[in-house]
């Protein structure tokens, strides 16, 4: 689906502008543009900071912000990459630890399509040649990349020789470009895999296990797969992670959700499985506390939003949009009873799956439109809910603001009310609630 990224800044505004005339204005998979781009801009790829790259269909943002969390609690300055912003497309890319200013960007972003001539590349394919540029031309002493889609032929597989990759969970999602065969889309993730470099990985069912581990040798990585070649645990002190002979007793993440867990530690897995950048024992035992990624099971501020449902309540967001991102919900969810719900979700994903996890805690439901993308029809969400899911009071609203006015200040404060759905409703949701992304 195009990109509709929209910015505060005339300068930057003007380069998205030129860069939604001059792309294909659809998702494209494949090296051959990416690869154009980044030659005619003097290989920037080629110059990175040594780089973390991260695969996977669910968190991998997490792990990201704990690999962050990590080198900088270790005293160094880290470049991110990653995808899609919330509120600014400023989020998308992190110069030492601060979000790109808009100078900074409009001038990477122009340079990038100055340099484009007739390769048309999409809009990932041209925001990830501006991150390289401006990773290797602003000092760092790491990079954390996160992969955009899939893996093999994703516009970030440019990296000759990062540090560490990792792949998070998996699952279902961009099925359009990956399949549906969880086997098939383990590979993919898995195409990371560089020579002679760690790879470390989840545990997951025996077939999945198999391609990933069949992609890899095909790249001449090194595997690394929990629960064979490393180890986690929550524990009453905290959560263990072991490699190689080595045990780090680490803080339990500040980001709610027990998939969290699996996160943090498979960053830190990652960072002890390399020998490039060094990071002492008390950087990786903080980094799961000190970790945020904004968007994940977080607990909304008082602000205009939340306050629309009266000064008890709980509005808790999460942009969570595929099956296995709603397991990971239903188990993280507040409490043990009825739950509102406010949805939202583009038109390519599946509702009913993302949703069956949590339907025995759904009090009521009300979906509201995308604005500005392809999504499913509020009504249809809302006929879905009750048939599918026996979600007896389901509604619509047409905006966010309205649904929360909706389900009115007493249920909102005898219930939890999450929003959920899409990245993109819930970077609405923070900006109508002045919690910008930082």
């Amino acid at each position: 689906m195009p990109d509709h990224a929209k910015s505060d800044s005339p300068e930057v505004q003007a380069q998205l502008d030129r860069l939604t005339a001059l792309s294909p204005g659809r998702d494209i998979l494949g090296l051959e543009r990416i690869g154009a781009l980044l030659a005619a801009l003097g290989h920037p790829e080629r110059k990175l900071p040594p780089v973390f790259h991260v695969a996977g269909t669910n968190g991998k943002g997490s792990t990201c912000a704990v690999l962050r969390a990590a080198l900088e609690a270790d005293g160094k300055r880290v470049h991110v990459y990653a995808s899609p912003h919330l509120v600014r497309f400023n989020e998308r890319i992190r110069i030492a630890g601060t979000l790109i200013s808009d100078a900074m960007l409009a001038d990477y972003l122009a340079r990038a399509l100055d340099a484009a001539g007739d390769v048309s590349p999409s809009f990932f394919e041209a925001t990830t040649a501006a991150a390289f540029l401006a990773f290797a031309e602003q000092p760092a002493d790491a990079c954390v990349i996160e992969v955009g889609l899939g893996g093999r032929l994703d516009a970030t597989n440019m990296i000759d020789q990062p540090a560490a990759c990792g792949i998070a969970a998996l699952g279902i999602d961009h099925e359009a470009f990956l399949g549906s065969d969880p086997a098939g889309i383990g590979q993919e993730k898995a195409g990371i895999a560089r020579p002679g470099r760690p790879i470390v990985t989840m545990n997951y069912p025996a077939r999945v296990n198999d391609a990933v581990a069949a992609m890899v040798e095909s790249r001449g990585g090194t595997l690394l797969r929990e629960g064979r070649d490393w180890h986690f645990a929550p524990t009453a002190e905290g959560l263990r992670v072991a490699i190689d002979g080595r045990q780090v007793n680490a803080a339990l993440p500040a980001l709610a959700g027990a998939h969290q867990c699996a996160n943090a530690a498979l960053a830190i897995a990652m960072l002890m499985a390399q020998r490039v950048v060094p990071v002492g024992d008390a950087a990786l035992m903080a980094a799961p506390e000190l970790a945020r990624w904004p968007a994940r099971m977080q607990k909304l501020a008082k602000g205009p939003l939340r306050d629309l449902l009266g000064p008890g309540a709980e509005l808790w967001l999460d942009g969570g949009h595929n099956a296995n991102a709603g397991e990971a919900l239903a188990r993280a969810l507040p409490g043990t009873g009825s739950i509102n719900i406010v949805m939202g979700m583009l038109a390519n994903k599946d509702a009913a799956g993302f949703l069956q996890p949590m339907a025995g805690r759904i009090k009521s439901l009300c979906a509201v439109p995308i604005e500005g993308h392809e999504h499913h029809l509020p009504e249809n969400l809302a006929r879905e809910a009750k048939l599918k899911l026996g979600v007896t009071e389901a509604a619509t609203a047409p905006d966010l603001k309205t649904a929360l006015t909706q389900f009115g200040r007493g249920a909102g404060e005898n219930h939890p009310t999450l929003i959920c759905g899409s990245l993109y409703l819930a970077g609405e949701a923070l900006r109508l609630n002045a919690e910008l992304p930082d």
